[in-house]
């Protein structure tokens, strides 16, 4: 990554306290690489999309989303071609988690990308980001009387802001395991499983007093 890449992606999530900072899009970026190398994809368009994959996020930039202007004056500033321009693009609005309404993304690139994306919300990192989320939301951390909603669509889970950051776990972060898309995105998911089921184990336990 170039010390202009970063200095833009800086700018952009200067102040962010809600887990998709700076350092969220570098750790996307390094295993997109990872992963794109192991899968033969274009590691160009692959690492643009990844540094750019949240620039104009519609929970953040709802005002930018639709045209991808952050994204697209980047680049366009930065002389990246017409054709990778809208390859870039159109993997940014493949990427992201929208229910039963997600994915799969056309291309290898977009597929490396979306995994990448998905591992930095899931084990260790899953756990402090969701809390990270839910506390600039102010969601509430658990209640027993709030009932996770599973199958949601697109436009549901975009507008289930009553939801509590545990059940987040079971309405996204447990079900992405099971939609990696390449071989190291499905190893790595593994073993970000069980660091999450462990936590809600043991949660529960601490919860109801039993630990």
């Amino acid at each position: 990554m170039t010390d202009n890449e970063k200095r833009f992606i800086k700018s952009i999530f200067s102040g962010d306290s809600s887990g998709h900072d700076y350092y969220h899009t570098i750790r996307v970026y390094k295993l997109a690489t990872k992963i794109a190398k192991q899968e033969n994809a274009d590691v160009k368009i692959v690492q643009l999309a990844a540094l750019l994959h949240d620039v104009d996020d519609i929970k953040l930039f709802p005002d930018t989303y639709v045209t991808k202007k952050n994204a697209v004056d980047f680049m366009t500033i930065n002389k990246i071609d017409g054709k990778r321009i809208e390859a870039v693009c159109k993997i940014i609005d493949e990427v992201s988690f929208a229910g039963t309404d997600s994915v799969v993304p056309d291309t290898i690139e977009g597929k490396c990308v979306q995994d990448a994306d998905r591992l930095d919300a899931i084990g260790a990192i899953g756990i402090a980001r969701t809390f990270a989320y839910g506390g600039s939301r102010g969601r509430k951390i658990y209640d027993p009387e709030i009932k996770s909603k599973m199958g949601m669509n697109k436009e549901e889970y975009r507008n289930n802001q009553d939801s509590t950051s545990i059940n987040h776990f079971y309405e996204k972060l447990l079900l992405l395991k099971d939609m990696m898309n390449t071989t190291e995105g499905k190893k790595l998911a593994e073993h970000r499983q069980v660091v999450m089921q462990e936590f809600l184990n043991e949660f529960m336990l601490e919860w109801e007093g039993k630990m």
